[in-house]
């Protein structure tokens, strides 16, 4: 009997349990479980993380997205383009609801983008364009305008009639061939005779030091120099320091890296677009989540050709960034600290 009674105790206040406490805390779990489940899920892939911005372009986004419910799943390809593919061959397998892409190289990771939408997953190509995959949205910057604003640019210092090396990108970033389109546009107006074509294979700064090094005839006879962002700037200003030729070739390049602007103030840059990271992958984060929910995008939209379709194109617009108004722009939007910006010439700060 006493055996019995034990057991009925048990039983007891297991029941009791059940209904009262434990069982709160087991609907808590099931509450939490469900609502994980219910959040818009986002995949993206990135490129890598060597050029600076793309760290900023990572945090802004599964920031924003958060605060929009959303969670995040970041991967890096460092690189890889069929690293990159697994990656987005995963995000299929995790069903993600929308899948954003910074393309290394669109022909490889093509059929993996149909492949997501067959399975009802948004394809975001941001910042640049997956020619031939037919994406959902494409958002990044006015590409030909960043082009135009760094001819204009050598326009205004006077370069007219003039001689021009071009350091592209990665010749598999479809956003390369805007850039220089835009550039080369402005140089033709103006007279602007361009030397020499180079393209950096997977961006890499130290290609375009090598260039440097290994045409220096074609340097010298240079007046300008077009980089296509500012890490390639950083290996060719480098460079050109070494040959005693900083400050004396024009030097220009976007992203409005921290070490461009401080070469901007000190001489050796003469100047680079700023892109406004935060609106981009803000408003990135904000199209992933209403795409997501099958919500209508509240932004004005362009189409892109990407050669399959014609893509919606979310555009975001640039600013030409010199010594003369990078407090205006750079230091008073927080993009960079004007201590930091001024580092080695603290005496060209202004109040």
């Amino acid at each position: 009997m006493m055996g019995k009674y034990k057991i009925g105790v048990i039983v007891f206040l297991l029941t009791a349990c059940i209904l009262g406490g434990c069982g709160n805390t087991s609907l808590e779990s099931v509450k939490s479980s469900s609502a994980t489940e219910d959040k818009v899920q986002i995949g993206m892939c990135f490129d890598s993380f060597v050029i600076e911005r793309w760290q900023r372009d990572r945090d802004v986004f599964v920031s924003a997205a958060k605060e929009r419910g959303a969670e995040v799943n970041v991967q890096n390809a460092n690189g890889d383009p069929k690293k990159q593919k697994e990656q987005i061959e995963y995000f299929i397998k995790k069903g993600m609801d929308v899948i954003v892409i910074i393309s290394i190289d669109p022909e490889v990771i093509a059929d993996s983008v149909k492949k997501a939408q067959d399975e009802g997953i948004k394809v975001i190509a941001y910042d640049r364009p997956i020619t031939g995959a037919g994406a959902d949205l494409y958002i990044s910057f006015d590409n030909e305008m960043v082009g135009e604003m760094m001819g204009q640019a050598l326009v205004d210092s006077g370069l007219k009639n003039g001689k021009v090396v071009m350091i592209c990108g990665s010749p598999t970033d479809k956003n390369v061939p805007m850039v220089c389109e835009g550039f080369e546009r402005v140089m033709e107006e103006n007279g602007n005779e361009i030397l020499d074509v180079f393209y950096a294979d997977g961006w890499k700064a130290e290609a375009a030091g090598d260039y440097v090094y290994s045409h220096p005839e074609i340097i010298e006879e240079a007046d300008a120099v077009m980089c296509g962002n500012d890490d390639l700037a950083s290996k060719v200003v480098y460079a050109l320091s070494e040959k005693r030729l900083a400050g004396k070739k024009l030097v220009v390049g976007q992203d409005a890296d921290l070490e461009a602007c401080q070469r901007i103030v000190e001489g050796t840059q003469l100047m680079t677009v700023y892109k406004p990271i935060e609106k981009l992958a803000g408003t990135a984060a904000e199209a992933a989540v209403a795409m997501a929910l099958g919500e209508p995008l509240d932004s004005e939209l362009y189409e892109y050709d990407d050669g399959k379709k014609n893509v919606p194109y979310l555009k975001i617009e640039t600013i030409s960034v010199s010594a003369d108004n990078m407090d205006e722009v750079i230091v008073k939007s927080g993009f960079h600290l004007k201590e930091d910006i001024y580092l080695n010439v603290p005496d060209k700060a202004s109040n």
